[in-house]
């Protein structure tokens, strides 16, 4: 009877493990197979397009040959933008001629680009359910 009355006690204890989901990034329009698609996740309007500075961004580097498809799992739901860099010389920044991006760039929800890079709620996204899918063509100035 004890050990009833014990397990009953613990199993009103333990809390559920907070929902997380998966975002997949499908990337088109790459005009080479050179260097690597520089990839940063980012729910901090601060940190954007430039997430590589935030410390709870995700970021992470891809062969341009694999950048076909990127996945990042254990994402807490919220509100979330991608920015993306085509580093066809794999110097792990995008190159700049004066005021040009030399290399591809783009992002969530492919917003349009007028002069410099979008707002972040331009670019942003819902994360409400197990999985979400944004498809990102990458764009080139020159």
């Amino acid at each position: 009877m004890v050990s009833a009355i014990g397990i009953a006690t613990l199993s009103g204890a333990v809390e559920a493990a907070p929902a997380t989901a998966t975002i997949d990034i499908n990337i088109s329009g790459l005009r080479s197979m050179k260097g690597n698609v520089l990839v940063c996740v980012t729910a901090n309007p601060r940190f954007f397009p430039d997430c590589g500075k935030d410390p709870k961004g995700l970021k992470t580097s891809i062969s341009a040959r694999d950048a076909a498809n990127v996945s990042f799992t254990g994402i807490a739901k919220g509100t979330y933008a991608v920015a993306l860099v085509h580093d066809e010389n794999a110097n792990n920044k995008m190159d700049m001629a004066i005021f040009l991006p030399k290399e591809g760039f783009g992002f969530s929800r492919n917003p349009v680009i007028v002069a410099g890079p979008p707002k972040f709620k331009a670019a942003a996204f819902e994360v409400d359910t197990a999985a979400v899918t944004q498809r990102v063509k990458m764009k080139y100035m020159l």
